[in-house]
């Protein structure tokens, strides 16, 4: 891999820390990058939340002690890249993205080490209702590499909290499995990753998922509504797609495009929305206080206060941008020389971040949201 970006050390207070993790196939090298350089800096997350290739990161950092995360991560993704594990002939331009296409193509044919394979049946030819009639590819690769890297006892009884998202296919509801409420094994990270018609649904207690991507992308609202106490909370919340871009100039930029926003979940428009009602609440809250005694155990009065944010919250915005030879299937391009490409960017927008002057003076606001996208 290419030198590693130098990341300043800087945690002047006691805070929680919280690392979301997008949903984003191959893109997912970010957030190791993101991982690794947070890490360098003294933030090791306390609870780790995340959707579809982010609920596997998570996983392998929830299930692993903190001086092993970064290597396992590595061993992950240098597995997963293993099938064109040589150096893209073109680091830029037509050339590069000719690469990156053909890559693309190769994974779509052959699948990915440790993670899926394609089947032999075709889904027209398979029992209806069976695996092999609705996905495209067998999963179970991955619940081998996954016993292989995660250390499921210390990822449920260990010190960090643990939440992965994904929708139930018969009532298309959204689920959180959180290891502070259920035991966690693979399949439920294998469920919150198991995007159609690709991959077939995951049995959870008798019932199939999907990838939770299909309803919400980001697990931010979870992790708000669910932090207890008044300790301040510090979210880096890491995205594999960029809601903003530029006009397409072709049908493969606006397929290209076209998935980034179905993607992004709206990272800052979500995160505007919940500053407000974090505001509204906050105001609920003080007005509340103002009422004569007789009107506290009023129902209204209570139910405007009962969600009030008790702690502050900063959120810490890191967004995966696209490179100009990416192409479409940029979410399942797993050559080595992209993975490493992802893993750095992932680095530089941290090392950037905390080099900001807006991040080392950072004030926290006493029962709301601060947000900054400092990278």
């Amino acid at each position: 891999m290419a030198a590693q970006a130098q990341v300043p050390t800087l945690r002047p207070r006691s805070e929680a820390c919280v690392l979301i993790l997008q949903g984003g196939g191959a893109l997912g090298a970010y957030q190791g990058g993101v991982y690794q350089a947070m890490a360098a800096g003294g933030f090791e997350p306390e609870w780790v939340a995340g959707i579809s290739i982010g609920a596997i990161n998570a996983a392998i950092i929830a299930g692993n002690p903190p001086e092993r995360r970064t290597e396992r991560l590595r061993a992950f993704w240098d597995l997963a890249s293993s099938r064109i594990p040589f150096p893209a002939p073109f680091q830029n331009g037509w050339g590069r993205r000719l690469f990156n296409e053909a890559a693309a193509g190769l994974v779509a044919l052959t699948g990915i080490p440790g993670f899926f394979t394609p089947r032999t049946t075709l889904p027209g030819l398979a029992l209806p209702g069976s695996a092999e009639a609705i996905s495209m590819y067998d999963t179970s690769p991955l619940r081998k590499t996954l016993l292989d890297l995660v250390d499921f006892d210390l990822l449920n009884e260990g010190p960090v909290r643990f939440s992965v998202g994904a929708v139930n296919i018969l009532t298309g509801n959204f689920t959180y499995f959180d290891n502070r409420e259920r035991l966690i094994e693979p399949e439920h990270i294998m469920a919150s990753g198991a995007l159609p018609p690709g991959f077939p649904p995951v049995m959870i207690d008798g019932e199939p998922y999907w990838d939770g991507g299909i309803v919400s992308n980001t697990p931010l609202q979870y992790v708000i509504d669910g932090a207890g106490g008044t300790t301040p909370l510090l979210v880096f919340q890491v995205d594999l797609f960029s809601a903003r871009g530029m006009m397409p100039r072709s049908l493969a930029e606006a397929a290209q495009r076209e998935k980034d926003i179905r993607f992004s979940s709206r990272t800052r428009m979500n995160t505007d929305v919940q500053k407000r009602i974090e505001e509204l609440q906050a105001a609920a809250t003080r007005l509340a206080a103002k009422l004569p005694p007789e009107f506290a155990a009023d129902p209204d009065v209570q139910a405007l206060t009962r969600k009030a944010c008790a702690h502050p919250v900063m959120i810490l915005q890191l967004i995966n941008r696209s490179e100009s030879y990416e192409s479409q299937g940029k979410d399942y391009e797993f050559s080595r020389a992209t993975v490493n490409d992802h893993w750095q960017s992932g680095m530089r927008d941290v090392a950037r971040s905390f080099a900001s002057p807006r991040w080392k003076q950072r004030q926290w606001q006493d029962g709301g949201i601060v947000s900054l996208d400092l990278a």
